[in-house]
């Protein structure tokens, strides 16, 4: 016997049943695709005008992401410089040093605030500038990596990690540099870390050790593995008195 979700004709050569009248009331398979598939197309028909009538009544992107009307105005001191700027109230601070204000040395790494590629100083303390809207900082004083040195002369830290040879790509140096800078004010200012012996006492945290040096900069990755040459300079630097590396 043929199965009926089968289009071959039975073995000893009768007439396909589905090609047969049908008993009353009751319908064959390629009756019920012909009957359905006509009723689909005939919806499909019915509903083209209201369809039509419903998108020309919707107003002209309705659905659509509107972006802001205006951009917003922000000040900012960058590298000792004063600058007016109109900016998308959704821009990174990241995203304006590198995008609109020229400064690429600020590096744009996971953008995600976990390797610290893209590490600047607000008011000398170093934060993430790639979680930074640049709104939140109207007023600041911002420091990158291309203002840290005095004309042609290079600060204690850029030219502690030559010295030790503390880079090896280059991508991560920017934000490596700018965030020793920082993390030795904090260290400075009595800041303790996970591994500093003594939470409870006061005034700077000094000398460093490796292992506080370590600690304090693991924010900071650096893919190549150049942490020896990395920490050997931030020791170089921190044992410097503070107004030569300033």
């Amino acid at each position: 016997m043929t199965s009926l979700l089968s289009d071959e004709r039975p073995a000893d050569g009768l007439p396909d049943p589905t090609l047969l009248p049908s008993p009353a009331g009751q319908l064959t398979r390629r009756a019920f695709i012909a009957e359905g598939g006509a009723t689909g197309i005939a919806g499909v028909l019915a509903s083209a005008p209201m369809a039509a009538s419903a998108a020309a009544a919707a107003p002209a992107g309705a659905n659509a992401v509107q972006p802001p009307s205006s951009s917003v105005p922000l000040a900012l001191r960058v590298n000792g410089k004063s600058h007016a700027l109109q900016v998308d109230p959704r821009t990174t601070l990241l995203d304006l040093l590198r995008e609109q204000m020229a400064l690429p040395g600020t590096k744009k790494g996971c953008d995600h605030g976990q390797c610290g590629a893209c590490t600047v100083l607000i008011n000398g303390r170093r934060i993430n500038s790639c979680l930074a809207l640049a709104l939140s900082y109207d007023g600041a004083e911002v420091t990158t990596i291309e203002g840290l040195a005095r004309g042609d002369e290079l600060h204690p830290m850029q030219a502690a990690l030559i010295k030790h040879d503390g880079f090896q790509c280059g991508y991560c140096t920017s934000g490596q540099i700018c965030s020793a800078v920082g993390m030795l004010r904090e260290a400075e200012q009595g800041a303790p870390s996970h591994v500093t012996a003594d939470v409870r006492r006061t005034g700077p945290v000094a000398p460093l050790s490796d292992a506080e040096i370590r600690e304090r900069m693991s924010g900071n990755i650096c893919r190549c593995g150049a942490y020896p040459g990395i920490v050997a300079a931030v020791r170089e630097v921190s044992l410097m008195p503070r107004r030569s590396r300033a």
